[in-house]
């Protein structure tokens, strides 16, 4: 009797380990899963035109890393950088990126794609804007006290704006028709839709816009209208809780081959919304 109850102590024993074990390797396997994602705080635009629906799953097939998008301004996405809220930026606003590469908040910044600003408008044109030259037709815009919606909302495209009213020679535009609506690209472009007013977009956004109403492209093919997107992966000496070897990775792959390809793959009714311009 002593040595079977030696034996089924010692069973027990053995299954215990076992649970055990595999309650450990659970474990991992959970917050292996759990880790195998990371924050983006990118721009209104790169969400809105539909890049990301496109972009993101080819870059979780390809490594198995989700990335949860948080779109905000260029500004606002910086700033959530510098306070280590995200792993990576994706965003258009060069001056301040290298700022913030500067001060230390974020690793080298990588060129990843390109496309253009445009001015947007009623198709009558009222104020008469119509051509190549974004500095005058900003300030036949002025003159004629015509209705301009801003974004407002220290994003890469209204620093884009402010730029080009001082290149014009409005150092702030106050002039009663132009109003800031402190919003993405979306819903600016909705709300000069809605009044028949001008507005600077992004053309990427503009080609996945469905509500236009009677809006058009009045100003385009300036080369000031260029407009660059920059990946940074946030610095993990700064911010050790964020996950800079995935964020990595993730800047790795859209300056890849394989990512670029698949920006250059985004198209709208057969048009190209990004162009890839990677340096590697």
């Amino acid at each position: 009797m002593i040595v079977k109850k030696m034996n089924f102590m010692g069973w027990t024993q053995q299954v215990s380990k076992v649970v055990l074990l595999a309650g450990l390797a659970w474990g991992s396997s959970l917050a292996l899963a759990q880790s195998a994602s990371i924050v983006m705080a990118s721009t209104t635009s790169t969400e809105q035109s539909g890049l990301f629906a496109h972009l993101l799953p080819e870059f979780k097939k390809a490594t198995g890393i989700d990335v949860k998008v948080v779109a905000l301004g260029t500004g606002q996405a910086i700033d959530m950088g510098r306070r280590g809220d995200a792993d990576v930026l994706f965003v258009h606003d060069q001056v301040a990126e290298e700022k913030i590469v500067a001060e230390g908040f974020t690793l080298k910044r990588e060129p990843v794609m390109y496309n253009d600003f445009v001015l947007i408008g009623p198709a009558t044109d009222p104020a008469g804007v119509k051509g190549k030259d974004i500095l005058q037709g900003l300030k036949k815009l002025e003159a004629a006290n015509g209705a301009f919606i801003s974004r407002g909302d220290k994003s890469g495209t209204h620093a884009a704006e402010l730029r080009y009213w001082k290149m014009a020679g409005v150092e702030t535009p106050a002039f009663s028709g132009y109003k800031a609506c402190g919003c993405g690209m979306g819903p600016a472009l909705n709300m000069a839709a809605s009044v028949d007013a001008y507005v600077l977009a992004d053309r990427a956004t503009w080609l996945a816009f469905k509500n236009r109403a009677s809006m058009a492209v009045l100003v385009e093919g300036d080369t000031r209208l260029f407009n660059q997107y920059g990946v940074l992966v946030v610095n993990p000496a700064k911010h050790p809780k964020t996950k800079a070897a995935e964020a990595q990775k993730f800047a790795d792959w859209i300056t890849s081959a394989a990512g670029q390809a698949v920006i250059a793959s985004y198209k709208i009714n057969g048009q190209q919304l990004f162009f890839a311009n990677a340096k590697r």
